[in-house]
């Protein structure tokens, strides 16, 4: 086979591809974009405010993230179902999600309603500052009060949508994502400033924009669903009492309580990574907010071809196709490599442009730009990890995943992190390069994995086969 065929793919392939992966790229985008632009509206008030949403999105990044591990978990399963043909195996996947997603909100609830002022408090240093962190911690706690109110559709939204997306309908929750953010950005812009007659309620006002743009989203999703229930079968008596498969559930939870606990302790530990960067002031926290708002608009585009290759590869390998799956996986993770060295690329051009929006010190726009570059430099090597992850995963291999992801983070990023910032002078910038570079051991674990094709899996033959009995 030669390089070209090996390496890239034809003009169907291609076109295959981005009619997954475009419209995932475009929901991701419009919210990251529409989330620059509340982070800029926030940031015009001043870097206390913009400082204490920051860490409180930190904190919601667990709680989100572990909403996307149960998930993620539970959709191995509902891709693979789904790519051989079993819709009552879909139907199953779902209700599980629903069950163990409810859970977590309770739990997510109760965790930031007892320890949340505490938590806020681990990000806030400088002895020298102390009446600008006060006012931090006083912006953070009126923030997420009100955002704790929208956990609960962020997560029904999120359970519905991943089953359309392992279903192959991936345009229904890019419209419900593009009405939900723009419907965000309009209620911060009468909110925040209190335009058109509305009080001004700062960050409080951004915190209710948000929660109504996920009652939104959550509804159009929902009305869709059970609108089109010949194209959908996996919804009809989806809540019914006809209990879950016993099988089915002691596989669910094999597979997916790894990939669940991956995702908590990931982003706990993606938390004290930063809580790390935090010492170096609130000036690291303000820029560190400022380029990682930027480079998430960037990142759609990796993040997107980890679901497309989550939900292709995985289709496939439900199938009972393993060449086709390899091949596609090799092709998907190529394209995703090549289009963030191009997309870096322009990070690189662009980045002094965007900390110019806020309205903040030059100290704190000069380091976001510092680290908006050292971000897009690593963009092609955050590409190659997050596709290889969604490689592994797509097989159902989730103890690797853990220890490939989450075990990695807390056993070398954090331990590096937390030796540098606490026992070096070392500057923020220089810091945060070390942290991101030491991820190159990362990128040959999972070029090895990847290779030896591991991941190369049918999950759900047992489990298709008993429920057809």
């Amino acid at each position: 086979m030669s390089f070209k065929k090996r390496y890239f793919g034809d003009k169907a392939f291609y076109k295959m591809t981005l009619t997954v992966a475009v419209p995932i790229m475009i929901q991701n985008g419009i919210t990251n974009f529409v989330g620059l632009l509340d982070n800029i509206m926030v940031g015009r008030i001043g870097t206390e405010q913009m400082s204490g949403i920051a860490i409180v999105n930190q904190l919601l990044l667990v709680f989100n993230l572990a909403i996307f591990g149960a998930i993620s978990g539970v959709g191995i399963f509902g891709a693979q179902f789904f790519g051989c043909g079993d819709h009552k195996g879909v139907r199953q996947t779902f209700r599980f999600k629903l069950y163990i997603c409810a859970g977590i909100v309770l739990l997510g609830i109760l965790a930031l309603l007892i320890g949340g002022e505490q938590l806020i408090m681990l990000y806030l240093h400088g002895e020298d500052n102390r009446a600008a962190l006060q006012v931090t911690l006083e912006y953070g706690k009126q923030y997420l009060w009100v955002m704790l109110i929208g956990l609960a559709p962020f997560t029904v939204e999120e359970v519905y949508a991943s089953t359309l997306r392992e279903c192959g309908e991936t345009r229904v929750p890019m419209m419900a994502g593009a009405v939900a953010v723009l419907l965000n950005l309009a209620l911060n812009y009468l909110l925040i400033f209190g335009k058109l007659g509305f009080p001004v309620l700062g960050v409080v006002g951004a915190a209710i924009a948000t929660v109504i743009s996920r009652y939104v989203q959550m509804v159009i999703v929902i009305a869709w669903t059970h609108t089109h229930a010949v194209r959908m079968p996996f919804i009809v008596g989806a809540f019914g009492k006809v209990p879950i498969p016993g099988q089915l559930t002691v596989n669910i939870v094999k597979k997916g309580t790894p990939l669940l606990c991956n995702e908590i302790l990931w982003a706990a530990g993606i938390a004290v990574q930063n809580q790390c960067y935090s010492l170096r002031g609130l000036e690291a926290v303000a820029a560190q907010n400022i380029s990682s708002t930027i480079s998430n608009l960037f990142n759609v585009v990796f993040m997107a071809m980890g679901s497309c290759i989550a939900i292709i590869v995985g289709q496939l390998l439900g199938a009972g196709k393993m060449k086709e799956a390899q091949d596609t996986d090799r092709k998907l993770i190529v394209f995703s490599v090549l289009s963030c060295f191009v997309l870096g690329g322009l990070l690189v051009v662009l980045a002094p442009l965007f900390p110019q929006f806020y309205n903040t010190s030059d100290q704190v726009k000069e380091l976001a730009v510092w680290l908006l570059r050292i971000a897009a430099c690593c963009m092609p090597l955050y590409a190659f990890v997050h596709a290889s992850y969604f490689t592994l995963r797509s097989g159902g291999k989730t103890i690797i995943t853990f220890f490939f992801d989450s075990v990695y983070l807390w056993c070398v990023n954090i331990p590096l992190a937390y030796v540098l910032s606490r026992f070096t002078g070392l500057p923020m910038a220089p810091l945060y390069l070390c942290c991101q570079l030491i991820d190159i051991i990362k990128c040959i674990i999972g070029f090895i994995l990847v290779k030896k094709g591991v991941w190369l899996n049918n999950i759900v033959s047992t489990s298709s086969a008993s429920q057809k009995e």
